[in-house]
Order: C-alpha cells, then structure tokens, then sequence
C-alpha cells in the first residue's frame, strides 16, 4: 500500500496586492511565514487590472513560490481595452504564469453596466484575453457571474482549450461543470464550497475527476468554514482541502498531493 505524500497545499488564487498588511506587521514575509505553517508552499497571485500589475508581478520576484497573472477582471476598469499584443508583452516573464482574471460577469460591474445590457465591451476583452493566452500559450483564469451560457460559448469559440483553463471560484451546476471539463478545463473551488447552504456546489465538487481539481482561497475574500467572517489569506486553503477530503471520502493528504499536481501540469 503507498503511502501518502507530507502535506503541501497550493492556492491557485489569490490577491496578495489586496491583502491589509495592517493584519500581518505591515509585512509580506508575514503571510508567507503564516502560509507555510499552513503548509502551503505555492501561491498564484492574480491580477485584476494593469495599474496593479506592477505589485501583483513585484511580489512575484520577492518570493520564489509565488507566480502571477495578467489581465483585467471584467469587474474593473470597464473603460479600459487591451490589446493581444499588450497581454502578450505584460506576460512575457517567467514569473507570469497564466493569463486573467478574465472571464464575463453580469451581476455586478461598479455600477457601470445595468442589467440587461448586452455587456458587448466584456465580451470582446475576454476574446482578447482567449487570443493572449493562446499567443502565450499560458492558461486562461476564468471568472464567470450569471453569465455561464456566453463565457462557455466565447471560450469554445475561440478555441481555448488550446492553452487551458481554470473555471475559478466555480459556483455553477453540474451541466455547466461537465461542459468546461468536455472542453478539457479545470475546476477549482473556493471557501465557498464549506458554506453550509452550498449544497448545489458541493454536489459539483464530488463529482470533478480527481484529475482536473483545484482548491483556492480567493483572498482576502471569501474565507471557509471556520474562518468565515475573517479576512481570508493563503493559509485557509488547508481548511478547503480538508471540507473536499470529507466530501469526496479520502484524505487530506490525498487532495493535497492531486490539487498541487494538477496545479504544476495545468500551469507547466
């Protein structure tokens, strides 16, 4: 019988640019020193507009397991247009690993898009951002809200299984999982799966294969169970790992050893 792998989570996102370092001695090595307690040894840090970038990519070179992305989240900047060749220029450095937050979102824009808008503007710069990361061939981070018909259609359309992706933060149906997964996506899944009126999302979280799983803090947002109403950080993805490993009847160690495996092989 093999025996498990030592403990070594990764949170395949989080915004270490948005964390309050008034919470940890106005200090980075801090929320390193606190994640590797924690024993999480890997951190991507993701970018959600081009003025951050520059921090996000910064803390990146300070910290040798901390890698970034490029991009803009559909929830900012919403004047702001990119070009391929400006995502492909930003990610040109090996600290860059993937491309986003992008993705489409219709529930919440600053104020900027009512709904019912047809949100054209996101629809395009998540196109671009698809073109980027083919061009780059660096995995696409994908951030979708009511808007999970079009962000599969655009994402099959410009054939983004060519350089992979993550659906992060997934809070959909199961019909909506198996599609990304027919497309060759990966899953990952935040403090929110171990809210106790999750049900539908946990549903999904037993069912992603043991191969396309991934687990993220998405801080300071969204802390699990038992930090919920606490600020969120990198070393709280234990406690996901640990909600999957009861769901899914295994152990710890197990969804440790696959969520940081699938890390390496989705991000190379």
């Amino acid at each position: 019988m093999s025996q498990e792998q030592p403990l070594k989570f990764v949170d395949s996102h989080c915004h270490l640019d948005m964390l309050d370092l008034k919470d940890f001695d106005q200090s980075m090595d801090k929320v390193i020193e606190q994640a590797k307690a924690h024993n999480v040894t890997e951190m991507l840090s993701i970018s959600v507009d081009l003025d951050s970038f520059p921090r996000v990519l910064a803390t990146a070179k300070d910290y040798p397991n901390v890698h970034a992305s490029v991009g803009l989240h559909p929830c900012h900047a919403p004047d702001t247009m990119v070009s391929v060749d400006e995502l492909v220029k930003l990610a040109d450095d090996p600290d860059v690993i993937a491309i986003g937050e992008t993705g489409l979102d219709y529930y919440m824009n600053e104020g900027t898009c009512p709904r019912g808008e047809n949100f054209e503007w996101q629809k395009q710069r998540f196109r671009t951002h698809i073109q980027a990361g083919i061009a780059t061939n660096k995995p696409l981070i994908i951030h979708t809200r009511d808007a999970k018909e079009d962000t599969l259609k655009i994402l099959e359309q410009e054939n983004a299984s060519q350089c992979g992706a993550v659906m992060h933060c997934f809070v959909e149906d199961i019909p909506t999982a198996e599609k990304a997964l027919e497309l060759g996506f990966y899953i990952s899944f935040s403090g929110i799966v171990t809210f106790k009126n999750a049900r539908s999302i946990q549903e999904v979280a037993a069912m992603v294969p043991d191969n396309r799983l991934l687990i993220e803090t998405d801080s300071p947002y969204l802390a699990p169970v038992p930090m919920r109403g606490k600020k969120n950080q990198p070393a709280y993805v234990s406690y996901i790992a640990e909600f999957l490993s009861e769901l899914r009847n295994c152990s710890t160690e197990h969804i440790a050893r696959i969520t940081r495996d699938n890390y390496f092989r989705l991000f190379n």
